[in-house]
């Protein structure tokens, strides 16, 4: 049963190619309307087989996928315009203007012309000066423009956004993140893939991550940060330590910087409501007449969340 904010629901979805190759396995997923969800993963996780099947471009070995309630495969005519796609691949039609494609583009999705509509998304992406030029004669980063203005000419209510910016210039990605601000603005749903990690940290709500196949995890970005984070203190010593104290062993430390920092990792759960491990940490320390001269703190990045996630067992 659907959740009344859930806009596109899967269940259960399965994809076996010909070759054997299980690219999903049961992978079961809700994403809300309105939403910015990230969605990572590393390379052959099955990102994009599933935003493939999500977006019509193949089909499931089972499973379910409903979008607003109607189902992709019985419903696809009534589902298809209501859906964006920015693929990875650079594929366009070389020999067409940039306007010419994009408003093409609009009408494939059965949608009435709408000049206005095309030259907002344009100058939104820093295309209008180039809305004459063939598509031949562009850059990869403007062809990836071109591929992102196509993707918004039906005015989508959900869009799916696959390595958007990958190999492309810093301009372009800050005026894709800008754009993509406003779109959630607007109530676009935005589902996207990237390498980019530090990009998930910066715009998602969610992350959602997959590996194998399969859904490892699903959560508000804050919450991933807070419960799966881990902070590290690192106390700079007035005099370097050759080991550490028994009477520390309780905690988790190390040494670094031969042997004149010393390294407490803590999880962020234990800080929370009160003064928790530091406090106690920094007690003991006393205690064993260990001084210090400056205390510096770190917490996980979101990357560093996501490589423990994803990494194979030794």
């Amino acid at each position: 049963m659907e959740k009344a904010d859930t806009i596109v629901s899967i269940r259960d979805l399965d994809k076996t190619y010909k070759n054997g190759f299980s690219a999903l396995k049961r992978v079961s997923l809700d994403i809300r309307r309105g939403e910015i969800l990230a969605l990572l993963g590393p390379n052959g996780a099955g990102k994009t087989t599933m935003i493939g099947i999500v977006t019509g471009l193949l089909n499931a070995t089972g499973g379910t996928v409903t979008v607003d309630g109607m189902d992709i495969v019985r419903d696809a005519r009534k589902i298809r315009p209501r859906i964006g796609l920015v693929p990875q691949e650079l594929y366009t039609d070389a020999f067409e203007t940039v306007w010419a494609t994009v408003s093409f583009s609009r009408g494939l999705f059965g949608k009435p012309a709408n000049p206005a509509h095309i030259e907002k998304v344009l100058r939104d992406l820093s295309l209008w000066d180039k809305r004459n030029n063939k598509l031949l004669s562009l850059s990869g980063g403007m062809k990836r423009r071109v591929l992102i203005a196509k993707a918004l000419s039906h005015e989508p209510a959900i869009l799916f956004l696959d390595e958007p910016t990958a190999g492309v210039d810093v301009e372009l990605r800050h005026d894709m993140w800008r754009m993509v601000r406003r779109l959630r603005e607007n109530g676009v749903t935005i589902i996207l893939t990237t390498h980019y990690i530090e990009e998930a940290e910066d715009m998602a709500d969610r992350i959602a991550v997959i590996n194998h196949g399969e859904i490892v995890l699903v959560e508000e970005k804050a919450t991933l940060m807070r419960q799966l984070g881990k902070k590290e203190l690192h106390v700079q010593l007035s005099m370097p330590l050759m080991f550490i104290p028994p009477e520390l062993a309780e905690f988790q430390l190390s040494l670094a910087d031969e042997g004149k920092t010393l390294v407490y990792t803590y999880d962020t759960r234990q800080e929370q409501g009160g003064s928790g491990g530091i406090a106690l940490f920094l007690k003991r320390l006393g205690q064993s007449q260990i001084e210090f001269s400056d205390l510096k703190s770190k917490e996980s990045s979101l990357e560093e969340i996501f490589v423990n996630l994803v990494k194979e067992p030794a």
